[in-house]
């Protein structure tokens, strides 16, 4: 089974892509992951995506559509979760065709459903580790050791593109290019919506698993 979450940035993917991953053997693709990967490394590819990433704007589908077609082809998994990924309408057509020409599809879509401003609260106290990639908050996931991953000890760092006024820029892109997706999948009857605003990630999931006719 191969599915889609979709929701605002902040809006707890990651967390339920992490749960869905360890409890469920569903493999992540995030093309956020991968597009790090290049610009650490400082490929041709990387190098076009920090310029877009510094300015809190979407990396043009162009280049994150050939590092998907890339991944999809070389890397060859069952159940994978697409998280940030496709954002655009022509994403999800294009992502369509790719998987079409592996003899898969998209399964289904969990939209989490989360309002404006408990998205702005959620990404000012957000943490990652830069190690492992599991995400923490100030508030409400804190790690045992403050600013301490809990698996491996790694320094917990806040990502460039959470910072407030760059928040603000992908929230205004998330309404312009990737709501459509919702309609998109609607049409095709493939989407779920999940309330995604209470603080303990565990209702989302419990609806999300009951939705997939999975148990704990």
């Amino acid at each position: 089974m191969n599915i889609i979450l979709l929701g605002a940035p902040g809006s707890g993917k990651g967390t339920q892509a992490e749960k869905l991953v360890n409890n469920q053997h569903f493999v992540q693709f995030s093309t956020g992951d991968v597009m790090r990967k290049e610009m650490k490394e400082n490929t041709p590819l990387g190098q076009e995506c920090k310029k877009y990433i510094d300015n809190g704007q979407l990396v043009p589908d162009s280049i994150v559509n050939a590092m998907v077609d890339n991944y999809l082809t070389n890397e060859k998994h069952d159940n994978l979760i697409f998280d940030g990924y496709p954002r655009t309408l022509d994403q999800a057509k294009e992502l369509d065709k790719m998987l079409a020409k592996l003899d898969s599809k998209i399964d289904r879509v969990i939209y989490i459903d989360v309002a404006p401003d408990i998205i702005m609260e959620r990404i000012s106290g957000r943490l990652v580790c830069p190690v492992c990639k599991r995400s923490y908050h100030t508030t409400n996931r804190k790690p045992k050791v403050e600013g301490i991953c809990d698996y491996d000890g790694a320094k917990l760092v806040r990502r460039s593109d959470d910072e407030p006024e760059k928040v603000k820029t992908r929230l205004k892109e998330y309404e312009k290019n990737t709501k459509p997706l919702i309609e998109y999948y609607k049409n095709i009857e493939k989407v779920v919506k999940i309330d995604g605003q209470d603080p303990n990630p565990e209702y989302a999931y419990e609806q999300i698993l009951k939705d997939l006719g999975m148990n704990k």
